[in-house]
């Protein structure tokens, strides 16, 4: 009896919770806004070290700018959390090697955005 308590809390403790693998970015630009990406290739497969690159313009007139540079994890995903509530809607580009493609959003209108992108 001992043996089979022992033998399953083994197998318990052995036993990983697979999360997926997410790089973030804090950006603490006061607001609560994020942006969540899966960049995948032609064939469907995740893309590692894409770069996610944006220029945040928010404040007063959008007076205030932050460049932000994120690259994806091994699963192909990044999240890019503390964007601010108010800013002009921002351009995604999104890169790897010779690829690259652009994706928007506008916080007024979807605060947490999340974007699937395939690089062709």
């Amino acid at each position: 009896m001992f043996v089979v308590v022992a033998l399953t809390a083994v197998l318990l403790a052995s036993q990983k919770t697979t999360e997926p693998d997410v790089t973030v970015m804090k950006a603490n630009l006061g607001g609560s806004c994020s942006s969540d990406f899966t960049v995948k290739d032609a064939a469907g497969k995740p893309v590692y070290a894409a770069s996610v690159h944006v220029r945040v313009r928010y404040g007063f007139a959008g007076v205030k700018r932050a460049d932000l540079e994120v690259g994806t994890s091994s699963d192909g995903k990044a999240r890019i959390e503390g964007l601010p509530d108010k800013a002009k809607p921002m351009t995604y580009d999104i890169s790897k090697d010779d690829k690259k493609t652009e994706v928007t959003q506008d916080v007024s209108d979807k605060c947490r955005a999340t974007f699937d992108v395939t690089l062709k």
